[in-house]
C-alpha cells in the first residue's frame, strides 16, 4: 500500500501539527502506511506541546511536486562494464528497449549505450584487437571450456587459413594473440609452445590429450566452439566488454528527485528517448524512455486543517487527495476522484480526529490524547473563542480522563511559552501564521499573532508597519490585516497597511479607529475577523 502523507496547512499551529501526528497514528494502527509531516517550522507554542508529550517534531516536506522516483520507469534498468557487447544487446532486444545505461561494479554510471550505436560500430570495425574475460568469450560463441589459465583475455586475434608452412614463416605468434583454428594439430602445437593468449578451436574439433597437458603447463587458454571460422571470426568481436565502444560523451541523465515538469522541459527539444536515472551520489537507479511515460504515481496526501490550495504544500495539483480531515469552510479545492471528506463545525480539527478513533475501535494513548487536547486548548482558547462548541468541551473532558492533567494550569504554561516574542524577528511574527482569503477579485491576507506582550509590538510600532507592507507586496494582496490577540484580555489589536484603512474602519464600523485598535471579544480569525472583511468588501 502507497504511503499517506498527512499534513497540515503551511504555517503550522498546534492543531496543524498535532492533527497529522494524531491522524497519522490513527491509520497507522489501522494497517494503512502514513507518515506525519510539516510545511514549516513549528511554533512554540507547539513545540511546548510535543516537548511536554515527549513527541518527535515530524519531518518537514518541502513540496510535493511529481518527481522522477514516482514514475514507473525501469528500475535496475543497467549493464555492467565488463558485459559483452553480444549480451547487451541481447539484453535489449529481450526487454525491448533501444538503449542502456553501463555502470561500474560500484553501480556508477559510466554511459549509456544504443542498439544503433553498437550496429554502427560493430559494422565499422577496424581493429582486430579482443578485450575480454573468458566466460564472455564462451557465452558468445556458445562454447565449452578446455583449458582456463586465465579469466582477462587481451590479445590480437588471427584466424588461421594459411597451410602450417606458410603461417610460420609469416606469422610470429606470442603472448598477445588469439587464435581461431580447426583440427590443425600442427599449428595448435606451435599455438602452445609460443604460449599464445588463446586458442578458439572451431567446428567442435577434437584436440589431443598431449596439447590440453601442455596447455596448462604453458597457461594457454582453449575454448572450443561448433561454429565455423566465419561465423567465429564474424562474433568473435562481440564478446568484447561494452566498455571498450563507449564513447567519450557524458550522456543526458535525469535525477532521480529531479522533478517531472522540469525534466520534461529540458528533454523535449533533445527529442532523445532514453535517458539513465542516477541518485545524488551517482548511482544508477534504471533508464526512464519518455515513450513510456504513461503512469504517473502521484503522491497520495491527506489534508489536515485546512482544504485551501493556497495554504496547502507546493504542487499540491501533482498529487492525489485521498481525504480531507478539517473544521475550516470549505474552499476552491478540487480531485479527481470522490474522497472521504470530514468537515464539521467544530473549533478543532483534533475534535474530529478524537471521533474518528472512536469510530474506528482505536485505543487512544496518553502521548495522543495530550496531543489532541493540547490543539483543542489552543484553538479554542481554553473555550474563550466563539469558535468553541459544546464538542470540542466535552472532548477534552473525555481526553483528560486519560492525561489526569489540570487543564487550566497546562494551558497557561502553553499559552505562556506560545506567545512569548522573546527572540523572535519583526519579519517572522508579523508572517508567522498568515492565511490568505479571495472575495471575489479581491485576494487579502490575515495575519495573527497571540501574545501577552502587546506593549513589545507597540513600542515598535513603525517596524511592523513597515514588515507589514513588505509582506503586503510579496503575498500580491490588496489588503493584509495583522491582528495581535491578547488571550487574557480576549482581544486583538487591529494593523493593516496603508491602503486598508476605509477596509477596516467599515468592517469594525468604526470611524475613529486607528492602527493598533483593541477589539474587544475578537480572538477568532475565522469568525470574527474573516467574516468582517468579507462583509465590508461586499458593501
Amino acid at each position: 500500500m502507497k504511503k499517506q502523507l498527512i499534513f497540515g496547512h503551511m504555517n503550522p499551529d498546534t492543531d496543524s501539527v498535532c492533527s497529522a501526528i494524531t491522524l497519522a497514528n490513527l491509520k497507522r494502527s489501522l494497517g494503512i502506511s502514513a507518515e506525519e509531516r510539516v510545511l514549516g517550522p513549528i511554533n512554540k507554542e507547539t513545540k511546548f506541546v510535543l516537548d511536554y508529550f515527549k513527541i518527535k517534531e515530524p519531518k518537514y516536506l518541502n513540496d510535493i511536486k511529481l518527481q522522477i522516483k514516482d514514475l514507473d520507469y525501469r528500475k535496475n534498468c543497467f549493464m555492467n562494464e565488463f558485459s559483452s557487447i553480444q549480451s547487451v544487446y541481447n539484453y535489449m532486444l529481450e526487454e525491448n528497449t533501444t538503449g542502456v545505461p553501463i555502470v561500474n561494479n560500484n553501480k556508477k554510471l559510466l554511459n549509456l549505450v544504443t542498439a544503433k550505436e553498437i550496429l554502427r560500430k560493430m559494422i565499422n570495425i577496424k581493429d582486430h584487437i579482443l578485450d575480454t574475460n573468458y566466460q564472455n568469450i564462451i557465452d558468445t560463441l556458445e562454447g565449452e571450456e578446455i583449458v582456463k589459465s586465465t579469466e582477462e583475455i587481451k590479445g590480437n586475434i588471427t584466424a588461421v587459413s594459411f597451410a602450417h608452412s606458410t603461417f610460420e614463416s609469416i606469422v610470429d605468434l606470442n603472448r598477445n594473440d588469439i587464435i581461431i583454428v580447426g583440427d590443425r594439430h600442427y599449428i595448435i602445437d606451435l599455438a602452445i609452445k609460443s604460449k599464445v593468449q588463446l586458442i578458439i578451436i572451431i567446428g567442435n574439433s577434437s584436440i589431443k590429450e598431449e596439447h590440453i597437458k601442455e596447455a596448462k603447463k604453458n597457461k594457454v587458454n582453449i575454448i572450443r566452439t561448433k561454429m565455423n571460422t566465419f561465423e567465429t571470426a564474424r562474433l568473435i568481436m562481440y564478446s568484447n566488454y561494452i566498455k571498450k565502444i563507449l564513447n567519450d560523451k557524458s550522456p543526458y541523465v535525469v535525477h532521480e528527485n529531479e522533478y517531472y515538469t522540469d525534466f520534461i522541459n529540458w528533454s523535449t527539444p533533445l527529442k532523445l528517448d532514453n535517458y539513465p536515472v542516477i541518485d545524488k551520489n551517482g548511482n544508477c537507479k534504471g533508464l526512464i524512455r519518455i515513450s513510456e511515460i504513461t503512469k504517473l504515481n502521484k503522491k497520495q496526501v491527506i489534508l489536515v486543517d485546512h482544504n485551501e490550495v493556497e495554504q496547502s504544500a507546493i504542487g499540491l495539483e501533482e498529487a492525489e487527495i485521498t481525504e480531507i480531515v478539517d473544521h475550516h469552510r470549505i474552499g476552491r479545492i478540487s480531485t479527481s476522484a470522490p474522497i472521504n471528506i470530514r468537515n464539521m463545525t467544530v473549533g478543532c480539527t483534533n475534535t474530529i480526529i478524537y471521533l474518528l478513533y472512536k469510530e474506528n475501535g482505536i485505543k487512544i494513548t496518553k502521548e495522543m490524547a495530550g496531543l489532541m487536547m493540547s490543539a483543542i486548548i489552543s484553538d479554542t482558547l481554553l473555550f474563550k473563542s466563539p469558535t468553541t462548541t459544546d464538542m470540542d468541551i466535552k472532548v477534552v473532558t473525555e481526553l483528560n480522563k486519560i492525561c489526569k492533567m489540570n487543564v487550566d494550569a497546562y494551558a497557561m504554561d502553553m499559552f505562556k511559552a506560545g506567545t512569548s516574542l522573546e527572540g523572535l524577528s519583526v519579519n517572522s511574527i508579523v508572517t508567522g501564521d498568515m492565511k490568505s482569503f479571495d472575495a471575489g477579485d479581491i485576494h487579502f491576507t490575515i495575519s495573527q499573532v497571540f501574545t501577552m506582550d502587546y506593549e513589545s509590538i507597540l513600542n515598535n510600532k513603525e517596524e511592523f508597519l513597515k514588515e507589514i507592507e513588505i509582506a503586503k507586496e510579496k503575498n500580491n494582496s490588496n489588503h493584509f490585516i495583522f491582528a495581535v490577540t491578547d488571550i487574557i484580555k480576549n482581544g486583538s489589536y487591529i494593523f493593516f497597511d496603508k491602503g486598508s484603512e476605509d477596509l477596516v474602519k467599515k468592517a469594525w464600523d468604526n470611524k475613529d479607529m486607528t492602527l493598533g485598535t483593541f477589539i474587544d471579544n475578537c480572538v477568532s480569525r475565522k469568525q470574527q475577523i474573516v467574516p468582517v472583511i468579507m462583509d465590508a468588501l461586499e458593501k
